[in-house]
């Protein structure tokens, strides 16, 4: 067996890791800047972790009682 280099097109894979919050605001979606995305998101699983509650809640409330003897 011969081990033979690397292909040139292997090394020039892009980098998919970021060492700053800086690096990942050029790279976001929709033009959005980092604080919008993450006041957003707080909003989002705030309101869904909400609903969760109340589909809970409504659901203990409108379960049947023991059964009458």
């Amino acid at each position: 067996m011969v081990l033979q280099p690397w292909p040139d097109a292997l090394l020039a894979v892009p980098t998919l890791a970021f060492s700053t919050a800086g690096d990942a605001a050029q790279g976001l979606i929709f033009g959005w800047n980092i604080a919008d995305l993450q006041k957003w998101t707080l909003i989002y699983l705030g309101v869904s972790s909400l609903a969760f509650v109340v589909v809970w809640v409504v659901g203990l409330l409108r379960r049947p009682g023991p059964p009458q003897p």
